[in-house]
């Protein structure tokens, strides 16, 4: 049970249909939503995930939430919220504890990088406690425009993407080659200041992301399918991780 306090946010597992409202609440006004005339956000996987909730605990407002989805294996692969856009049949052989991470999202009001510490250590802490060996999920950019990330997708594919043998496939029909027609010269400065930062904090722990991004009319996103294999984390991330979480 996820119960963490960081300066003063306090990191916990929803604990009944009222937390996952909130969350869901929050997640409209991030994402723009809105169901019956209010900001709401939700999608049959909700009912099957554990929701992180992040609260400013000197007023209790709600600042920041994401959900877990845990697999078994990777058997279970086709059954989570990625593989409606990716084929994701590679990672069928993947045998260990999986989970899958999204939705994640912060009060656009709030601005404290306690907030993205406090989200990891809860990360860090589901995956200690829950055996997981790989988390996965789709990195999403604002818009449905590539050429405005295109320092950003050049620096993913000279760089980060995944090994052949976990490789996406492409499925959705309105997908973007990270790979430009003529190859471009990474710009790492530029490159990294235009991925979300969740998506940068992945590649610090030794992630890798697909060589394709879709583009997601829905949710007016473009997104890349990203993991990160926990036996591969750098031993001193894992430390400075593991000692946020205490």
């Amino acid at each position: 049970m996820i119960s963490l306090v960081k300066g003063r946010y306090t990191a916990r597992l929803a604990r009944g249909t009222k937390d996952i409202e909130m969350a869901q609440t929050l997640r409209g006004r991030a994402f723009g939503r809105q169901s019956d005339g209010r900001w709401l956000d939700k999608d049959p996987f909700d009912a099957r995930c554990d929701h992180v909730l992040i609260e400013d605990h000197h007023s209790g407002r709600l600042v920041c939430c994401f959900r877990f989805l845990p697999l078994a294996s990777g058997a279970e692969i086709n059954s989570c919220y990625s593989a409606q856009f990716y084929d994701l049949k590679r990672l069928a052989a993947f045998d260990q504890p999986m989970v899958e991470m999204g939705r994640f999202c912060v009060d656009t009001t709030v601005f404290d990088p306690d907030i993205l510490r406090i989200a990891w250590a809860a990360m860090t802490d589901y995956v200690d406690r829950n055996g997981v060996e790989l988390l996965f999920g789709c990195a999403s950019f604002s818009g449905t425009d590539p050429k405005v990330y295109s320092d950003a997708f050049d620096l993913l594919n000279s760089r980060y993407l995944v090994p052949d043998h976990w490789r996406p496939e492409v499925k959705s029909p309105d997908v973007v080659s990270l790979a430009r027609p003529v190859p471009a010269v990474a710009d790492s400065r530029r490159g990294l200041l235009r991925m979300p930062p969740m998506l940068r904090t992945y590649l610090m722990m030794g992630g890798w992301v697909s060589d394709h991004a879709v583009i997601d009319h829905d949710m007016g996103t473009l997104h890349v399918f990203t993991g990160v294999e926990i036996a591969l984390i750098p031993p001193a991330r894992k430390r400075l991780l593991r000692a946020v979480v205490g």
